[in-house]
């Protein structure tokens, strides 16, 4: 038996939503508690007075910050009522909710794990009847990696990691700098800034550095006793030739 995993956005009215619209390199994101929310409400640029005063009318602020390294702030705000709510239609197709739930650029990203495939299939049907959802990823989670897929929590793969360095990453992938052909450049993606490119590249390089050396942790679990280590030579030295 294994699990399956689908992570993808959707478009409905949600007054988060909306500010991530209206401010695109703002990031929301959206932790539930058992009778509040907490968002962590994050972006690279410098925030204007509308957006704070926006920010303000969300909630209760636990922690505000507005230093080189962009805006971060911590709010905490009555839980809205969930009848009727996606999170009702994910079990009611049998997905499980991972959270945080992310509000970016106007769109909202969730990740949800399901027993049985067309409860995903079902899950997505329903939300098409009403929502604009784009799927992101979908892939099956083996029996003895469901441990490892767990334990892996998002806040700490990406601890240590600044607004600048996320930006970069980000930046990246959405270019397809790291698909096979590169879909754009490290000059081409400076250019989208307003830094040099050596310092963007800085931003990128660090990133990349600490996210695989957070992951370190989780890949070795993943791949203790399994065929990756194939790939190290034996006693006698490598036993084939190399192809590359």
């Amino acid at each position: 038996m294994s699990l399956h995993e689908a992570s993808f956005r959707l478009r409905h009215e949600c007054p988060y939503r909306e500010i991530s619209e209206r401010y695109p390199d703002l990031t929301i994101r959206e932790w539930y508690l058992s009778d509040c929310q907490v968002l962590e409400i994050t972006s690279a640029e410098a925030p204007t007075d509308d957006l704070l005063e926006e920010i303000d009318g969300i909630g209760t602020i636990l922690h505000e910050s507005v230093d080189d390294s962009g805006l971060h702030v911590v709010t905490q705000s009555c839980l809205c009522a969930l009848e009727g709510s996606i999170l009702e239609r994910f079990e009611e197709h049998n997905c499980l909710y991972q959270p945080p739930t992310i509000h970016r650029q106007g769109w909202e990203h969730y990740t949800v794990i399901a027993f049985d495939e067309d409860d995903v299939r079902a899950l997505f049907r329903d939300l098409e009847a009403d929502r604009d959802v784009e799927l992101l990823s979908k892939a099956a989670i083996t029996e003895q990696h469901v441990p490892h897929s767990m334990l892996a929590p998002v806040d700490q793969l990406f601890e240590d990691l600044t607004d600048r360095q996320l930006a970069a990453l980000q930046l990246a992938l959405e270019n397809g700098y790291y698909e096979q052909p590169r879909g754009t450049s490290l000059r081409e993606l400076a250019s989208q800034t307003a830094v040099a490119r050596s310092t963007f590249e800085e931003h990128l390089r660090k990133a990349e550095n600490k996210l695989l050396t957070n992951a370190g942790t989780y890949l070795r679990l993943v791949t203790s006793g399994s065929a990756a280590n194939s790939l190290r030579a034996g006693p006698s030295g490598p036993s084939e030739q190399r192809a590359d």
